[in-house]
């Protein structure tokens, strides 16, 4: 090592420390101007010496060169999301479930919940790789270039280790104020608060941008824990926080439902004292083995929720009723308001809900309502102010007819929406367009709802099989979509056609079949040829699949318009099969792990732990998170600990990872 090596090594190590104890501790080591001076230095030599830019240089967060656009990442481990309580009763109610569903003590983990952007952080031999968005949970986008540039993520750890990390970004109070501040200097909109500036932000295709707007961001959590031998999330977190991470401190351990109410109560009275937004507590079970127990729904794992604090409800005026027309023909009101500001942002617009709560409350045009935001969110209208009802208001009077096709509407019996059965309403196509280009559907990038209404407009489209025909000439009249944009969605079109059967079937909008109905029927049929083949009797035989999704789907594929448009989607080479891992019942009936429950336990050398469950899982073994006298199989990799241990005092057979990889093999 020469002697530029030498001091740019020096430099380095200087520049991390210095950052490290500023931007993470909060107890900085030397002063402003001696930090600029060594990083101008190191800036000086690494433009000398271009071939010695490390990844992990204290100068690659100032940002580079401008990105053309995100790429689409897989998360090593699901990012999932959290369900909602909203009262200290809903609260005792998710205690009651987590107490039925074990038969040993625990305990919960209580953070607060920030009010940012969850993104996912990948670290391979102790240096950040990738930073990517949460996306649908398991694809999100690549940010890793914006990612870089916030001053709280380390680029490189204390040890050379692999994981994925999750976190929440997000833009302190002071930041926010500043930057709208400049923004209204420089006449542009403003942001409505922290949590769309940062995620703005953080989309940003210029690196530059994102790291002028002085965003931090809080870790909390591993991707896959179990995996470094650790065993409760209380003892992640703190593994996390020597690795150089930076967490929230106002962190607590409680032993009963009664010490995280308490804290609960703290936080709502104090949250506006701390210097950046929090809309919520976090509550998780602490120790991993029960939470595995616990285990997951399709959407949000059981052992965890959040409490969304109670929302801010202001008055303002009702001026109309505006009706809009769902995929399914459901016909919804929308309250047009007198704008108003309900917690941070103007409200102009908040949900009625449906028929009867407008005939409940006696909603009349001209009422002075109270509005909140359904756990900070939506806007909706709770209650009438009767008393300040202006004189001459008449009861609303319901619509009997569609707004966009003028068909008549119908209510269904025990249905409280009111309904347009005209399968040809253009406002029924158009929403069931937008749905199968959702994130959770087929996911089709630049789709958005202006670009599909003006498709239909123009007579380019008129159902989601149209959508594969399209070409840049055509695209390039519509408004404001110029070549590039034109060129992408195509690309981002054609791109679908590889996506596994269960989002095609999740996107096609059927009723009662939800994204778990669709990735479950695919796994089990294989393929549409076999879907629409299948009995309403094999469909209810699928594990969670119930009579209403069964009737459903089977009068759905019956329908001559459905076989009609398949068969055009697949002469457009849209995939038509699963093909993700799929148990080949025959095939695996010889293999060691076919019906047999297995527990993984212990740090794997040769795959992930997520690896070694889809592997079992095509074997057609049924993988659990803990062990129990059902468990037939226990595979227990290095540092194996108290799962171990329970399948010794209950003589439970046990593998190594060699065995296990051995069997596979065969």
């Amino acid at each position: 090592m020469n002697e530029v090596e030498t001091r740019m090594k020096e430099l380095h190590e200087m520049l991390h420390e210095y950052g490290h104890a500023y931007y993470v501790l909060d107890e900085p080591i030397v002063s402003d101007a001696v930090y600029d001076q060594y990083l101008r230095e190191l800036l000086e030599l690494e433009e000398q010496n271009p071939s010695l830019i490390l990844p992990d240089s204290p100068t690659q967060r100032v940002g580079g060169q401008p990105l053309e656009g995100f790429t689409k990442v897989r998360h090593r481990t699901p990012m999932l999301s959290l369900s909602n309580v909203f009262s200290k009763e809903d609260l005792l109610e998710f205690d009651r479930r987590i107490r039925d569903l074990l038969d040993t003590p625990h305990r919960y983990v209580c953070e607060l919940k920030i009010d940012g952007l969850a993104i996912s952080l990948l670290y391979e031999d102790g240096k950040l790789v990738r930073g990517a968005t949460r996306g649908d949970g398991t694809i999100g986008e690549d940010i890793t270039a914006n990612v870089r540039t916030i001053r709280a993520v380390p680029l490189r750890l204390k040890e050379s280790a692999t994981f994925e990390v999750r976190g929440e970004a997000y833009m302190p109070k002071s930041s926010f104020a500043k930057l709208n501040e400049q923004r209204a200097k420089d006449e542009f909109e403003l942001f409505a608060n922290p949590r769309n500036a940062a995620a703005g932000s953080l989309r940003q295709l210029d690196p530059k941008i994102a790291a002028s707007r002085n965003l931090s961001l809080f870790i909390y959590g591993l991707g896959d824990p179990e995996a470094l031998g650790i065993e409760s999330h209380s003892e992640a977190l703190e593994y996390l926080r020597t690795q150089g991470f930076l967490l929230n401190n106002e962190t607590r351990v409680c032993e009963t439902i009664e010490e995280v109410a308490a804290f609960i109560e703290e936080w709502t009275e104090k949250r506006n004292e701390l210097p950046y937004e929090i809309d919520g507590i976090v509550i998780k079970v602490d120790h991993y083995e029960q939470q595995q127990e616990l285990g997951f729904t399709a959407k949000s794992p059981r052992f965890a929720t959040a409490y969304k604090f109670p929302a801010e409800e202001v008055v303002t005026t009702l001026l109309d009723i505006e009706w809009t027309v769902g995929r399914t023909g459901v016909v919804t009101p929308t309250a047009i308001l007198d704008a108003v500001q309900v917690a941070g942002t103007t409200v102009r617009r908040a949900s009625l809900h449906n028929v009867d709560l407008i005939q409940q409350k006696d909603v009349r045009i001209g009422d002075h309502v109270i509005i909140r935001k359904a756990g900070d969110i939506i806007p909706e209208v709770v209650a009438v102010v009767e008393k300040e009802r202006p004189e001459g208001t008449e009861p609303y009077v319901m619509p009997t007819n569609c707004p966009v096709c003028e068909s008549e509407l119908v209510r269904i019996e025990e249905e409280v929406a009111l309904r347009c059965v005209n399968p040809s309403c253009p406002a029924q196509i158009t929403e069931g367009i937008k749905h199968f280009a959702s994130r959770n559907a087929m996911n089709i990038d630049g789709l958005g709802e202006k670009v599909v209404e003006q498709l239909f407009q123009n007579k380019l489209i008129k159902d989601v099989a149209d959508l594969y025909t399209l070409e840049v000439e055509q695209l390039i009249q519509l408004d404001r979509m110029g070549q590039k944009s034109a060129e992408n969605l195509v690309k981002a079109i054609e791109a679908t056609k590889e996506n596994s059967m269960e989002k095609l079937l999740f996107g096609l909008g059927v009723r009662h079949i939800g994204e778990k109905a669709a990735r479950l029927l695919s796994q089990e049929f294989g393929s549409f040829d076999a879907l629409q083949q299948a009995t309403r009797e094999e469909m209810t035989a699928v594990y969670e699949i119930g009579d209403k999704m069964a009737d459903s789907l089977v009068s759905y594929l019956e329908l001559p318009e459905t076989k009609e448009l398949l068969e055009r989607l697949k002469q457009a080479g849209v995939t038509m099969s699963y093909t993700g891992e799929r148990i080949d019942k025959e095939a695996v009936a010889d293999s060691p792990f076919f019906g047999k429950t297995v527990v993984l336990t212990g740090k794997l050398e040769q795959l992930s732990r997520n690896e070694a469950k889809e592997k079992l899982l095509a074997q057609g073994a049924k993988v659990s998170g803990s062990v129990s006298k059902k468990t037939d199989l226990v595979i227990a990799g290095e540092d194996a600990g108290s799962k171990l241990d329970k399948a010794n005092e209950l003589g439970i057979e046990v593998w190594s990872e060699q065995q296990m990889m051995d069997a596979l093999a065969e």
